[in-house]
C-alpha cells in the first residue's frame, strides 16, 4: 500500500490550494479553517518538499507536514469526498450519499485513498462539457481515469466501448470496481502510462489530469484522436490556459470552447485535417 505525507495548511485560500495541486497531490481535504493535501512519499522528494514549503511560506500562513498512517486512509477520504451534482444532468456520489431525484445520470463510486477525483470544479466542468457531446456509437478514451467517473458517464451516455488508464494501481483497481458497481461492462481499464495503451484512435478523449501531463503527452493524445474527434482537457489553472491551448493547437487541433470554475478551466478541441 502506498504511504502518504500530509501537508496541513492553516488557511482556506483556494488559490494556494490550486497552486499546490500542480504538484503530485492525490487528494485535498477541506475543513472550516484549514485544508490538508495528501501526497505519496515517493513523490515528496527533497526538491519537491522544498518547493512546496517555499510556496506555502510565501503566503505567510502556518502549516505542518507529517506522515499519515495507512489504516486511516479510508475514513479520511470518505470524510473529504462530496457528491458532484451538475445541474439536472448528472450526479456523482458514493454509496453512502443519498441519490438526488430527477437527475438524468446517476453514478455511484466507492472512492479509495491513494488518489482523488481532483477539485470538484475540474470534474464538474468535464461533465458539463460532456453533456454537449453525442457519445452514441463513439469510441472513448479516458486518460487518467482516477475513480472512473468520466468513463462510466460516457458508457451511460451510449458509448459502446471505452478504454481508460491510470498510472496508480489503486486507481486502476477502483475504476474496475466502480465500473462493476455501475453495470458498465464495456469499459476496459489499463494500468500504467500512455505508452502502456494499445495503439488505437478514438472519437472522444477525456483528460482530467494536470497541466504538466497534458503538455507532455499533447502530441501522443492528438495522434490518438480520430479526424473530427473531440478532446476535453481539465486540471488546468486559469493562468495556464493559454499555454495549454497553444500547445494543443500546434497538434492540428482546433480550439472549440473554454469554460471556467473556481480558477480552473476546461478546454475543448476538435481534430481537423
Amino acid at each position: 500500500m502506498t504511504s502518504y505525507i500530509a501537508v496541513e495548511v492553516y488557511t482556506v485560500d483556494e488559490i494556494l490550494m490550486a497552486l499546490l495541486s500542480a504538484y503530485d497531490f492525490d487528494a485535498f481535504h477541506e475543513e472550516e479553517s484549514y485544508f490538508v493535501g495528501y501526497i505519496s512519499k515517493t513523490s515528496f522528494d527533497e526538491a519537491t518538499a522544498t518547493e512546496i514549503k517555499k510556496l506555502i511560506e510565501s503566503y505567510k500562513v502556518d502549516y505542518k507536514i507529517y506522515e499519515v498512517e495507512n489504516q486511516n486512509w479510508n475514513a479520511i477520504w470518505e470524510a473529504s469526498f462530496q457528491p458532484v451534482i451538475v445541474e439536472d444532468f448528472c450526479q456523482v456520489r458514493a454509496d453512502f450519499h443519498p441519490a438526488e431525484p430527477n437527475i438524468q445520470y446517476d453514478i455511484i463510486i466507492n472512492p479509495k485513498m491513494a488518489f482523488g477525483t481532483g477539485h470538484h470544479a475540474t470534474t464538474y466542468m468535464m461533465i458539463q462539457l460532456m453533456s454537449g457531446i453525442d457519445f452514441k456509437e463513439k469510441s472513448v478514451f479516458d486518460f487518467g481515469c482516477g475513480t472512473g467517473i468520466l468513463a462510466i458517464l460516457a458508457s451511460k451516455m451510449g458509448a459502446p466501448s471505452i478504454d481508460a488508464i491510470d498510472i496508480e494501481h489503486e486507481a486502476y483497481l477502483n475504476s474496475l470496481e466502480n465500473a462493476t458497481i455501475n453495470h458498465t461492462e464495456n469499459i476496459q481499464v489499463f494500468e500504467g502510462d500512455l505508452d502502456q495503451m494499445p495503439t488505437a484512435q478514438y472519437d472522444v478523449i477525456l483528460a482530467n489530469i494536470n497541466r504538466n501531463i497534458l503538455l507532455k503527452y499533447a502530441p501522443n493524445l492528438a495522434q490518438r484522436l480520430k479526424s473530427q474527434g473531440e478532446i476535453l482537457l481539465s486540471g488546468i489553472l486559469n493562468d495556464d490556459a493559454a499555454l495549454v491551448t497553444e500547445t494543443f493547437e500546434k497538434q492540428n487541433l482546433q480550439f472549440i470552447n473554454q469554460i471556467e470554475r473556481d480558477n480552473w478551466v476546461c478546454l475543448q478541441f476538435k481534430k481537423v485535417d
